[in-house]
């Protein structure tokens, strides 16, 4: 039975806890796209749009059926710390800000909290409370708790929208987002690290030969993607069982580490026998995307240090930074400081948002 269980303030050791697992999943990643930075895959830094397809894999016959002109509704899961608090503040106020702008297609939001109970943003965003794993299940690894967010939101609310787009506090809306999706074909966004061929041995416990190539599974997490409502009610519930059985396999939990829980819903849609339109588009990510373009969610996961000359300095603390990390128990304050001159325009522009969303929302110096 899935119980709730109490959620107080952090204590000063968990949040030095939290700050080394970021950093070293952090560095991870680092280490990662400076391995990749030579190869194919590589494109995706460079944001060549006007000379790269933005849909990387989507059949002809369904990028002449045009735009899709329904509405989604914007999701993200959430819990009540401090650090989750501050970023869905200013994701929702990009949100209210793009909503009805030219070329948007979104609809309605929710916050779905899984710490099982009311939090202080009740009144300022749209939220539903459920319930998180019992105590330990997801032992340290927090974002186990999204899938059976998802689960017990779908089962419980009635959605106007046919559609759903699964988002994550640290995403801020940078260009009006329009319904990506087409009929059965959900859009996701293609992640470089996400290499199920490259785990074939690892994958096949979860995914029988007979379902058919280990290729069939997508390279994305649950986020961003835009998904028909009746797909994601299937799916929700496989995601949440791979997520717990992956979690629970040595080898498995070894190997994708932090991005497990993204695995388990590129294998999950798999099994269900859905396929992802991948938009190159959906997302950029700073400071590896230089310039925004087309692109539609600017996605802060990384830190951003700069030498006062504007030089990247990769993985090392810069003289000038931004890092979502920095403020884990509590929000930044206004009016950071402004990138040196020579930083990109992707990192230069995020600033600049959350500067303006810290000065136009109400209290935000308030604990």
């Amino acid at each position: 039975m899935i119980v709730r269980k109490n959620m107080g303030r952090a204590s000063p050791l968990l949040l030095v806890l939290l700050a080394l697992g970021f950093f070293f999943a952090t560095y991870n990643l680092l280490t990662m796209i400076m391995h990749n930075r030579g190869s194919s895959l590589g494109n995706w830094m460079t944001d060549d749009l006007n000379v790269f397809d933005p849909i990387t894999r989507m059949t002809d016959e369904r990028k002449k059926t045009g735009k899709n002109d329904l509405k989604f509704h914007v999701a993200l899961t959430a819990t009540d710390a401090p650090y989750s608090q501050w970023q869905c503040r200013i994701m929702y106020y990009w949100y209210k800000k793009t909503k009805d702008m030219p070329g948007s297609g979104m609809g309605g939001f929710t916050r779905i909290l899984h710490s099982g109970n009311p939090d202080s943003l009740m009144d300022e965003i749209p939220t539903f409370v459920v319930n998180p794993l019992p105590d330990g299940l997801d032992r340290g690894y927090i974002v186990l708790n999204r899938p059976w967010a998802f689960v017990q939101w779908l089962e419980k609310v009635t959605i106007e929208e046919e559609y759903i787009l699964m988002a994550e506090p640290d995403h801020i809306f940078v260009n009006p987002l329009p319904n990506l999706a087409h009929g059965g074909h959900p859009a996701g966004f293609p992640f470089f690290y996400i290499k199920p061929a490259e785990h074939e041995k690892i994958i096949r416990k979860f995914y029988p030969e007979e379902k058919g190539p280990v290729t069939d599974i997508d390279p994305i997490g649950n986020s961003p993607v835009i998904i028909e409502k009746s797909q994601l009610e299937e799916i929700a519930p496989t995601w949440m069982n791979i997520s717990l059985r992956m979690k629970d396999d040595l080898d498995t939990d070894k190997a994708f580490g932090w991005v497990l829980e993204m695995y388990a819903y590129a294998v999950a849609s798999a099994l269900h026998g859905v396929q992802h339109i991948l938009r190159k588009d959906f997302m950029l990510q700073p400071p590896w995307d230089l310039e925004i373009g087309k692109k539609f969610i600017i996605h802060y996961t990384y830190g951003c240090d700069y030498s006062l000359k504007g030089e990247l300095t990769y993985g090392r603390i810069g003289e000038w930074r931004f890092d979502k990390r920095s403020y884990l128990s509590g929000p930044p304050p206004r009016n950071l400081s402004l990138p040196p001159p020579g930083v990109p325009e992707s990192v230069v522009r995020l600033v600049q948002m959350v500067n303006e969303a810290t000065a136009n929302i109400p209290g935000w110096d308030v604990e």
